[in-house]
């Protein structure tokens, strides 16, 4: 091991564009977004839009905290220092039990669909296989990361890419293939715009809120980076516009070819995608689209196992976390963080191969609401930081807009989505079971830092 702990900067500005869309292009887009359309009709568009408008907020408040601090902490360390050591505690363990939790669901999509391809292995041992070499991929060269990172994500960008140039041919009636009904814009309004009402679209923008969280793993790859000021402030500022365009864009073109109706749209096995392609005359359509997805849950599991270790590698060096985890080997990885991030992943495996699998959807339920925890947690951050950054005189060169008033309204808009959550229903168990969690290690991270639990260990060192 290398015992100065420290990681190396290895990603080229190729790697952090394509991280930077990545992160939060997963299953939730080709597949889940269907569920969303049928439950809210096409005012889905409105939820996605939305969603996407509180996204370009987070990401401006995060980016004026990591042009001025680059950190692979990221947000868990701006919590620290503009709040107090519990709350760097408290969110950055929270975020590592989400991302490390959501690897093992990600390696079970994984190996579903090789199993539906290649029956002859079970879906266990796809996911055993596919633990194993992302694994490896990690514990080498943070460019072989960033490399491998950056074709997966290619290969969504272009499915993507390529669904709104053929989407788009349809709705102008240019597209010569595929059912007659599939053809212009009709479907937007012809059941009208909003018929389930406006709350449909409220309680669709909760669930989409939750679709949208990885655009921040930019900010923690980019302190890897030979220039990471300059990267987060450009990363920042197209990530945004990307993610609206590639979902809003997916909505709108499916919901004018579609009627939100269409029972496939409620059937997990189909995907929003598979539904529009099937209708255009597109051969093979959802084995295309399930190649996708694979590419899609791969680079998910990647960006996800890259988080948690550098996560973990952050806690460590603030004795939030033991201190063997920010040991780093001589290619900078660090390793130990790694390992220890698959543990939920290999425990899918075994309930996988002992067909308990349920048992582990109770356990993502704790996660259902992190987003909103953790884009709090970055809100609160920035207030605070701002001010403290102002008060000892620094220049911030990339900044919040409208501050404090933006910030704030950022902030109300969060907590008040917590309290619908409960009261309306639909999320209620997700909200609880989260907040349970977080209180938890809530709890954890006030003791450590009454009792100063760990906050010398890398001082003896």
């Amino acid at each position: 091991m290398n015992t100065s702990s420290t990681l190396k900067n290895g990603l080229k500005s190729r790697h952090l564009t394509m991280i930077s869309i990545a992160g939060v292009i997963g299953g939730a887009l080709f597949i889940g977004s269907g569920s969303v359309i049928y439950d809210t009709g096409p005012a889905a568009i409105l939820a996605y839009g939305a969603g996407g408008l509180l996204v370009m907020l987070i990401m401006r408040m995060l980016g004026e905290m990591a042009v001025a601090h680059p950190d692979s902490g990221s947000f868990s360390t701006y919590a620290d220092t503009a709040i107090g050591r519990w709350a760097g505690f408290s969110i950055g363990w929270l975020y590592w039990f989400f991302w490390a939790l959501l690897m093992g669901w990600e390696a079970y999509v994984a190996g579903k669909i090789l199993n539906n391809w290649f029956p002859i292995f079970p879906i266990w041992s796809y996911m055993l296989a596919v633990t194993v070499a992302l694994v490896v991929i990690n514990l080498m060269d943070v460019k072989n990361y960033g490399e491998f990172e950056f074709w997966f994500a290619l290969i969504k960008v272009v499915a993507i890419v390529l669904f709104l140039i053929v989407g788009s041919l349809a709705i102008i009636n240019l597209w010569p293939w595929g059912q007659a009904d599939a053809k212009g814009w009709t479907h937007l309004t012809d059941q009208g715009f909003m018929p389930k009402g406006s709350s449909s679209v409220v309680t669709a923008l909760l669930g989409v809120m939750f679709g949208y969280i990885g655009a921040e793993i930019v900010t923690v790859a980019a302190a890897e980076s030979s220039h990471p000021a300059t990267e987060i402030r450009k990363a920042t500022k197209s990530v945004v516009w990307r993610i609206i365009l590639f979902y809003v864009g997916s909505i709108f073109i499916t919901v004018c070819l579609i009627p939100y109706n269409d029972p496939r749209l409620n059937d997990a096995t189909w995907g929003t995608y598979s539904v529009v392609l099937t209708s255009l005359g597109i051969p093979q359509a959802r084995h295309i689209v399930n190649f996708v997805v694979l590419t899609s849950v791969l680079s998910c599991f990647n960006s996800a196992l890259y988080t948690c270790s550098r996560m973990l590698y952050s806690l460590a060096k603030r004795g939030d976390a033991h201190r063997i985890m920010s040991y780093t080997s001589k290619n900078g990885s660090p390793q130990i963080g790694v390992l220890i991030s698959c543990v939920f992943t290999l425990f899918a495996v075994y309930l996988t191969a002992t067909a308990k699998m349920d048992v582990y959807n109770v356990l993502m339920t704790a996660t259902g609401t992190i987003a909103l925890y953790v884009y709090l947690a970055i809100s609160c951050s920035q207030l605070f930081l701002r001010k403290k950054l102002e008060k000892q005189g620094q220049t911030l060169t990339f900044k919040m807009w409208c501050f404090p008033w933006l910030t704030y309204l950022v902030i109300g808009l969060i907590i008040a989505s917590i309290i619908i959550m409960i009261i309306e229903g639909t999320y209620k168990y997700a909200v609880i079971y989260t907040s349970i969690l977080a209180a938890i290690i809530l709890i954890m991270g006030i003791v450590a830092q009454i009792f100063k639990i760990g906050s010398q260990q890398n001082k003896t060192e």
